[in-house]
């Protein structure tokens, strides 16, 4: 089987483990979305590809593969889906799932405007990307402080609600559940090491939920960001189309079972399935 990366970081220690399981008996080759130069060859289309990328230009490339035939883990819909927290949050809570209320706010100058919250706020860029806005806003400064460094920024808003200051990391691969404990970014401290979570200690809710979020957007390779929103009720702050999954066993070895299943199926999805949301270029 040829099983093609889109990634500008095929050293990704989730991708050069799974490399270093197919090729032994398989080709694996890698497609950078935001290099220059010519396209991928159309007439000859590898028998999966894996998008570890959420550029536009690289969902735009899976969108153009998916339409010559060829499976893509995951789908540029779905991918594109969990990038606007906008139609994640209303995709979500339209389903059921206990997903944080989440409004949009064109800029943070606006916010700023209104005075000073009645409560700890949690504002998010509206377009997830690298090094996006996530933080917390306690006061009218704090946010006429954001409005300043982040004066184009829209944003979306999320009550703040209180918890242990550590993230639930609920990730999924083709069903199978994985798990960790990490410090929240938003914590005095910011992040620390990434604990091992069992999954039998998560309630049955809470798994229930993260698999559930799989059907709902599409997506086979995801992560779940989970908060206990007290009496052990699981509150969804964040979905991520084909997140790192750093050092949890077993999880490089159902990813690459997943991607020769799927270029065996040949799985593409319907006309209505392929298409593409706008992303923000910001």
């Amino acid at each position: 089987m040829r099983i093609c990366l889109l990634t500008a970081d095929p050293g990704h220690p989730l991708l050069a483990a799974v490399t270093g399981l197919l090729t032994p008996e398989h080709q694996v080759e890698t497609l950078d979305p935001g290099a220059e130069g010519p396209g991928p060859g159309l007439s000859s289309l590898a028998d999966v590809y894996l998008l570890k990328a959420r550029t536009p230009r690289a969902l735009a490339l899976a969108a153009l593969l998916e339409e010559h035939g060829a499976p893509v883990l995951n789908s540029a819909a779905a991918t594109a889906r969990c990038q606007d927290r906008v139609e994640m949050a209303a995709v979500a809570r339209a389903a059921g799932l206990p997903f944080a209320a989440t409004r949009l706010v064109a800029t943070l100058g606006e916010l700023a405007a209104a005075g000073a919250p009645a409560g700890p706020l949690v504002i998010k860029s509206r377009f997830s990307r690298r090094r996006d806005l996530v933080t917390r806003a306690d006061s009218a400064v704090q946010l006429r402080e954001l409005a300043a460094d982040w004066p184009e920024e829209p944003v979306v808003v999320q009550e703040f609600t209180m918890n242990s200051g550590w993230d639930h990391k609920l990730w999924v691969v083709d069903g199978q559940l994985f798990a960790a404990l990490r410090r929240s970014e938003l914590a005095p401290d910011g992040r620390g090491p990434t604990l091992p979570l069992p999954l039998g200690e998560l309630p049955a809710s809470w798994t229930a939920a993260a698999l559930r979020v799989g059907e709902v957007f599409g997506l086979e390779v995801y992560g779940v960001d989970l908060l206990d929103a007290g009496g052990g009720a699981p509150l969804i702050v964040d979905i991520n189309a084909f997140p790192g999954i750093r050092g949890q066993a077993g999880a490089p070895e159902a990813l690459a079972a997943l991607a020769l299943r799927t270029a065996v199926s040949g799985r593409t999805g319907s006309p209505a399935e392929r298409k593409v949301p706008q992303v923000s270029e910001k």
